[in-house]
């Protein structure tokens, strides 16, 4: 059962903010996050990507073979190509053929082969640079360069926020996913190993000094889910009998890190699997096996290949002692958040990044179902209450606008999180939510959605309608207050500071404890014995304030 906690009514004070206005956008924006004409007649099917870093000279260089379909059979003849400066496109090549191609900020037009009569094609793109580097990853996204404790060569890429198209030329929209998965084939010298997602199809020792080792998924996968570490990794195997059988556990750590890996990195994964197995139903990816590889910075969710940098400990590396709470420090929460990611990010995929709220939030609150799955529900609310209370900025919607390439920003995190748990309280109610979000996980497998797609659904599934809600705490940045009265025998209640028609099931304390579904109008409740305005609270569930009005 949920704690009860007091608010002081009479000094709560309304910190909700409004929008700050249009958010201004320029012409690259459109082209790098909306469907152009020149992108909307391909669908990619498949990257075949090469590449060859450069650590002396911070360069790569490379080449993309993409396979696509033809889906529109009227359409414009060029081909948009993205790829960021200041990496460029040296040439184009498709049949055979040189094609020619013009640049535009960062998107280049191809101008394809016509005599083609089918739907499915190739082109090659060959490239090369100085790309963008990371100096704060994966936050900024970029390629990151750096060396291990002894000081040998350490390379990585984490690219969500810029776009796959600051190390890598492709279609950087990520609703398109490739459907017949990808390949990374990394040229590194000898001494070194290179890791990518999926599994490794194929090692050669070149003549010049250098090994190419090939990777490859068979499932669908995000374009920035794609990435490659190289280092002086060594490699643990392990199995996890899961709903579908027998799952490949591989990891990939820094060689003095072997034993590490074995131990701990083996018992937090097996842990964290089981949970959201019984939860979010199997994993998404079996035929590409589960990969956790170190990385040079904290963590990011590439697709069978997660990026991990939290130092093999419990909590979260690099924050603040004074801001780890007890339960922090029950898990690795890097290695918990970021297989959550396999589920919601890598399976189903935000096709905007203006819908991070789904990736995020999600994520946040499969760190609440560990806990709980681990060490019981009162863990599990405490540690949901010490990560969110008063943790939320309010300075702009979780959602963000659309189509720009823009993030949902820090709130998708922690506001996504109280929402999907305010739900789970709501829908609970009838017992339905683990129904939730397996369901999900199975109607909308492999694929890339918007929010209302998600929406609909949890309402569907719950057979309530929360559309008001959802409109509420994504689209707004006002914290509805509850406002009450007590009057001779009754306790009267409505929202304000809402949308028009907000309603939303609470549970509050009055004499005893009891859901009421508050609105825009009053509502009055009969009672035996009248509760003291001091003994009236809000299940800290819920995201909203109280006020009492005479």
């Amino acid at each position: 059962m949920a704690a009860i906690f007091i608010l002081n009514l009479f000094t709560c004070k309304l910190i909700a903010q409004q929008n700050t206005g249009p958010v201004k956008t320029t012409h690259q924006d459109t082209l790098k996050g909306s469907v152009t004409p020149e992108r909307a007649w391909w669908d990619v099917l498949r990257y075949d990507l090469t590449v060859k870093p450069d650590y002396i000279n911070k360069t790569i260089s490379g080449k993309n073979v993409i396979q696509y379909k033809i889906v529109k059979a009227k359409h414009t003849a060029l081909m948009q190509i993205d790829l960021q400066s200041p990496l460029k496109i040296d040439s184009v090549k498709a049949g055979g053929a040189n094609l020619t191609f013009t640049k535009n900020g960062d998107a280049w037009f191809v101008k394809r082969l016509q005599r083609s009569k089918n739907n499915i094609q190739n082109i090659t793109i060959y490239y090369s640079g100085k790309p963008k580097q990371s100096v704060n990853p994966p936050w900024d996204g970029g390629l990151v360069w750096q060396k291990d404790s002894v000081g040998r060569p350490w390379m990585a890429v984490a690219c969500q926020l810029p776009g796959a198209s600051v190390w890598f030329p492709c279609k950087v929209y990520i609703g398109d996913k490739p459907d017949k998965g990808a390949s990374v084939t990394i040229i590194t010298p000898d001494t070194l190993v290179a890791v990518s997602n999926g599994r490794l199809q194929r090692q050669l020792k070149n003549t010049d000094g250098t090994s190419s080792y090939t990777w490859a998924v068979n499932n669908p996968i995000n374009n920035y889910g794609l990435t490659f570490y190289i280092g002086k990794y060594e490699h643990v195997s392990d199995k996890f009998k899961g709903e579908r059988g027998n799952l490949d556990l591989d990891f990939w750590v820094l060689d003095y890190n072997r034993e590490k890996a074995k131990g701990y990195m083996v018992a937090e994964v097996r842990k964290t699997l089981t949970s959201f197995e019984h939860w979010f139903g199997p994993y998404p990816f079996y035929s590409d096996g589960f990969k956790m590889v170190e990385a040079p910075y904290i963590g990011m969710e590439h697709q069978s290949a997660i990026g991990y940098g939290n130092k093999f400990r419990l909590g979260r590396f690099g924050l603040n002692p004074k801001r780890l709470t007890y339960w922090d420090q029950k898990t690795d929460r890097m290695i918990v958040h970021e297989t959550a990611h396999e589920w919601f990010g890598n399976n189903i995929t935000a096709n905007d990044p203006a819908y991070g709220w789904l990736q995020e939030g999600f994520a946040g609150y499969a760190e609440e179902l560990v806990i709980g799955d681990l060490y019981g529900p009162k863990a599990s609310h405490d540690f949901f209450l010490s990560r969110t209370t008063n943790r939320i900025g309010n300075k702009a919607p979780v959602i963000s606008p659309d189509n720009i390439f823009k993030d949902g920003g820090e709130d998708a995190y922690l506001k996504g999180w109280v929402l999907i748990h305010m739900l789970q309280a709501i829908i609970n109610n009838d017992g339905k939510f683990k129904e939730v979000l397996r369901g999900l996980n199975r109607s909308f497998y492999h694929q890339s959605v918007n929010s209302a797609q998600i929406e609909n659904y949890i309402s569907k599934v719950s057979k309530k309608d929360l559309s008001k809600i959802f409109g509420q705490y994504l689209r707004t940045t006002q914290i509805p207050v509850l406002e009450y009265k007590i009057d001779e025998k009754s306790f009267e209640y409505r929202f304000t500071n809402c949308i028009d028609g907000f309603t939303m099931p609470v549970k509050i304390k009055l004499i005893d404890q009891r859901w009421i579904t508050p609105s825009t109008n009053w509502q009055s409740l009969k009672l035996e014995y009248l509760p003291t305005v001091d003994s009236v609270a809000i299940d800290p569930d819920f995201y909203i304030q109280a006020k009492i009005v005479k």
